[in-house]
């Protein structure tokens, strides 16, 4: 599970706060706000919103699909998608061209084809979750 650091959408205060709570990893964050509840009882403990907190979720879940590190990250950023419901509410081809475009901006090599389409997919389950 990648550190709760590597959240891009977080403020430094918050993740104080969220550590302060025993909550050091994407996976222990998704758990601790996994229902409406917890994701209130989250909020009120870090002196977020309940948006902070469910932008939080968001991007946690795009950082625990599988084969999906920061270089990955990096590049979906790049190409717009900050979270799982970016990723989930764009269709394939819009997906891949923007990925396609953010590659050719960073200069990186492009995301072999079976791992796109696997992001994509990953991300419409979870959403749909």
């Amino acid at each position: 599970m990648p550190a709760i650091g590597e959240l891009t959408r977080i403020e430094p205060v918050h993740l104080a706060r969220l550590e302060a709570q025993g909550i050091f990893t994407t996976g222990l964050l998704l758990e601790r706000s996994e229902t409406p509840t917890r994701r209130q009882t989250l909020a009120d403990q870090t002196d977020a919103t309940l948006a902070d907190v469910d932008e939080w979720r968001d991007e946690a879940l795009l950082l625990n699909l599988a084969f999906f590190g920061r270089p990955e990250h990096e590049l979906l950023a790049a190409a717009g998608i900050s979270g799982i419901r970016a990723l989930a509410e764009s269709d394939w081809d819009e997906f891949q061209a923007s990925v396609m475009r953010a590659t050719a901006m960073l200069g990186r090599v492009a995301p072999d084809p079976l791992s796109l389409r696997s992001w994509w997919e990953q991300g419409r389950v979870l959403v749909d979750a």
